[in-house]
């Protein structure tokens, strides 16, 4: 029998790869970078890592046919808040490190061209 995934799926699948810039492991050096508060790693990488960053790092090395609820849940609010940012960027676009800073934790680096991950 083939894997299949529904509609909603496939179209949230979409959305969330144009929304997520970055790669997984461009995000997980990412994350551990920020939670080490400087650029060396923490003697534990996993211990301080954002949840929602950390569960997109997941998601980007799944296929579609095995995406639990909570996956299409955290790609809805990963999707919902990087729109709402971009929607409502600041004067200084990608240059204000706050904003860009905040859309990194979940994957999407303003800086790097569109298109996404998928």
């Amino acid at each position: 029998m083939p894997e299949r995934t529904s509609a909603e799926v496939e179209s949230l699948w979409e959305e969330f790869h144009h929304a997520v810039t970055m790669t997984s492991q461009e995000l997980r050096t990412w994350l551990l970078t920020e939670a080490s508060g400087e650029v060396a790693f923490p003697a534990d990488p996993d211990l301080k890592l954002p949840d929602v960053g950390r569960h997109v790092v997941g998601i980007l090395g799944k296929r579609k046919v095995d995406l639990t609820d909570e996956d299409t849940r955290i790609m809805r609010q990963v999707v919902e808040f990087v729109s709402e940012r971009l929607a409502d960027p600041p004067a200084e676009g990608a240059q204000n490190e706050r904003w860009r800073h905040e859309l990194m934790t979940v994957g999407h680096d303003p800086l790097k061209p569109e298109g996404g991950t998928a």
